[in-house]
């Protein structure tokens, strides 16, 4: 009676289907875990071992490897900083002498600015425009492609005053010249654009996240985790009942906003090979959901369920209205959910 109660219990406040039958970057340094068996160990590091009140176990050693940047590679990253640099002095003549003579320049949006001099000529309107404007280079890396050509890809954030940041992504090209090292070519491209999300339709059911817990009966307790899925476009139900401690019957309930409808809605998925659907609405803080289910029998129920939002760590619930396959059953009354402690 205990597994029929809670799985029914915990169908009806998902508005599911649980109806019972009954019813390659440089860096500076990295660290990597490494590994050392008996068998390799050395004979002195077995006596050292054996002679150590607290010796650390081998197997967990972390083993720091200084990565060496070459002479050309570290050249590459000084000009880079020294780029920044001009270019936050507003100097556009020491800033296009980073570039070859015949170094290209292609933006965001395709126009393409060719030699040293054009360079130079548009940094200088740019910074005229733009006074105090900086530049912040990201997530730099350095790939050596032959010994006289070298890729630089990065983010590049420009920050200018009375404005919001802009990041570009880009690669440079550098190539080794009598004069050093000089920039033959960079590509900016914008950043994707962000993905759409119906978080504002969905930020009034925020109250879901998080763990919820009902003592259905003795014995039986029902928990029920929400949390937002990449992009806020949907929330994740996952609920299971515990009988003496024990799983006894779980599922998964998705909420999101059907932009065909102008809807709420839900799809709930139990154990037992049940599932339904639900539509979802509010009047202040008290939700309704009109829930449509198929039993694992192939039967059909339905039901009006009522969440009241007490306070934000407290719900009362209760169900009405509910039938399967036209046969009225009797109302589930008003209980409640509490948030669990953290």
């Amino acid at each position: 009676m205990k597994r029929l109660f809670a799985g029914l219990t915990v169908a009806l406040l998902l508005c599911g289907s649980g109806w019972s039958q009954d019813t390659e970057p440089s860096a500076p340094a990295v660290k990597e875990q490494g590994t050392q068996t008996q068998e390799e160990a050395s004979p002195a590091a077995s006596e050292e071992e054996g002679d150590a009140d607290h010796a650390p176990d081998v197997g967990d050693a972390i083993v720091e490897i200084e990565l060496v940047l070459t002479e050309d590679e570290a050249a590459i990253l000084a000009a880079v900083d020294s780029y920044a640099e001009q270019f936050n002095k507003g100097d556009a003549k020491a800033l296009a002498a980073h570039w070859t003579e015949t170094g290209e320049f292609i933006t965001p949006a395709g126009e393409v600015l060719k030699g040293r001099e054009a360079l130079e000529e548009d940094f200088a309107a740019y910074f005229q425009e733009k006074p105090g404007v900086k530049l912040e280079l990201l997530e730099t890396q350095i790939k050596m492609l032959s010994p006289h050509v070298a890729s630089e890809t990065g983010i590049a954030r420009v920050i200018a005053e009375g404005e919001l940041p802009t990041e570009t992504s880009y690669e440079a090209i550098h190539v080794k010249t009598a004069e050093g090292w000089r920039i033959d070519s960079v590509k900016e491209d914008a950043p994707p654009e962000t993905a759409p999300s119906h978080y504002e339709q969905l930020q009034a059911l925020e109250w879901m996240i998080g763990t919820w817990v009902d003592s259905a009966d003795e014995g039986t307790s029902i928990e029920t985790t929400g949390r937002w899925t990449t992009n806020n476009n949907f929330i994740v139900r996952t609920f299971r009942v515990l009988i003496e401690e024990q799983v006894d019957f779980e599922g998964t309930q998705v909420v999101g906003w059907d932009p065909s409808t102008g809807a709420i809605r839900s799809w709930t998925f139990d154990s037992d090979g049940g599932f339904g659907v639900g539509r979802w609405s509010n009047a202040g803080n008290r939700w309704t959901v009109q829930a449509l289910n198929v039993l694992p029998d192939g039967r059909r129920g339905s039901s009006t369920n009522i969440y009241d939002l007490m306070d934000e760590d407290t719900i009362e619930f209760k169900s009405i209205g509910r039938q399967v396959d036209g046969e009225l059953l009797p109302s589930i009354g008003t209980f409640t959910i509490v948030r669990a402690a953290e």
